[in-house]
């Protein structure tokens, strides 16, 4: 059987699953190679070996083969087609222009063994691009492809580094675009402020959404706001919390507030619809928290 290897490849870092051409032939984790996908010939960085444990996690990926290493005439020719990229996104952005398309050109792409030309751009709507396609095909002697994506998708395609000074997450490690929402945000208690908690596409970042699950798992150990608890000190009113610390902020019968851990906390009551207090549990049993006192 032959060696099967995940491999990244084309402007949007897709994964790939790729078998070895020839038995006996091993790649190492950082090797560029040559792949043949369904698009044709393209350039590929392989990252692991495909493991049934690591195939378990992707969601049907593409497949192919790896041809070989690149060779030296391979880096030339990957620096020309490089070369080239500038003058195709100019002559793609003149004739856009000339027919007067409700687009915007976010990058061109040719595979390569010059199959095929991959147009993205952004649109507000659908785009009649029949015509664009005629003239591209005409210049550039070519099968083309447009593809419409969205500004995380550009992110991806054209951004650099994020604001914690690494490389950005869609470039690097994620496969998609996980969504994130501002509810993950005041979870976590970041700053709401749009220009500190949106990454370079405008959007909010997606490491907001890396420790989110673990956040809401603390949060289901910490009573609610507005029960009212009993502690070692006496009845107060949970009105904060501290979830990475495991604390709840509480006020007094007298105004005063104070953090309080967890373990100080002997039962948790909850509000009845006239307002009153009552314990929270089956019959008149208090809600014990894990690790409380009695």
């Amino acid at each position: 059987m032959d060696n099967q290897y995940i491999v990244r490849f084309g402007a949007m870092r897709i994964l790939g699953v790729f078998s070895s051409n020839r038995e006996g032939d091993r790649y190492a984790r950082g090797d560029r190679v040559i792949v043949r996908t369904e698009r044709g010939l393209e350039i590929g960085e392989v990252l692991l070996e495909a493991s049934e444990q690591v195939l378990s996690r992707l969601n049907d990926p593409p497949q192919g083969q790896i041809l070989r290493r690149m060779t030296a005439d391979d880096e030339r020719e990957a620096a020309r087609i490089r070369r080239q990229a500038t003058q195709e996104i100019e002559v793609c952005e003149r004739i856009v222009a000339e027919l007067g398309l409700q687009m915007d050109l976010v990058d061109v792409e040719r595979v390569f063994g010059g199959e095929r030309i991959i147009v993205y751009y952004l649109a507000d709507g659908r785009v009649d691009f029949r015509e664009l396609v005629k003239r591209l095909a005409a210049e550039f002697h070519t099968r083309i492809e447009m593809r419409q994506i969205g500004v995380r998708d550009e992110a991806k395609l054209l951004a650099d580094y994020g604001d914690c000074g690494q490389p950005v997450c869609c470039n690097t490690h994620l496969v998609t675009i996980p969504p994130v929402s501002m509810k993950m945000a005041k979870l976590q208690k970041a700053t709401l402020d749009p220009a500190k908690i949106s990454g370079r596409c405008g959007r909010l970042k997606c490491c907001l959404r890396y420790e989110f699950d673990q956040y809401e798992e603390l949060l289901q150990k910490l009573p609610p706001i507005g029960a009212v608890v009993q502690t070692t000190t006496g009845r107060a009113k949970v009105v904060g919390h501290e979830i990475l610390a495991q604390k709840v902020l509480l006020e007094s019968p007298d105004g005063t507030r104070k953090l309080c851990s967890l373990e100080k906390i002997i039962a948790v009551e909850e509000s009845d619809e006239s307002g009153t207090t009552q314990p929270k549990g089956e019959g008149n049993q208090e809600a014990i928290l894990p690790n409380g006192e009695s």
